[in-house]
């Protein structure tokens, strides 16, 4: 983030919507829209957004997995396959 071109008042959209779009979809990075200067919104690229929520939804699929490491119910690569192939008569 460019903290003084990311970083745009609620008036500053208004007044340049389409300077503020260009830049978005030019850089490819949000730009932080702010009220009473606090920030109160991320403007960004529908590409990014989607790229975004695949990533998190990725994410979200490992929760279970870490878990399953953090509770101890996992074993070693080796023992699996050895149980695989018992299992399948390989």
């Amino acid at each position: 983030m460019m903290i003084t071109e990311d970083i745009k008042s609620i008036t500053d959209l208004k007044r340049h919507t389409g300077s503020v779009m260009m830049q978005v979809q030019k850089t490819g990075r949000p730009v932080v829209l702010t009220v009473n200067g606090k920030a109160e919104a991320v403007l960004m690229a529908a590409k990014e957004y989607e790229s975004m929520n695949e990533a998190f939804a990725l994410l979200k699929c490992l929760i279970p997995a870490e878990e399953d490491i953090r509770e101890g119910r996992f074993m070693e690569a080796k023992q699996f396959f050895r149980n695989f192939r018992r299992g399948q008569k390989i």
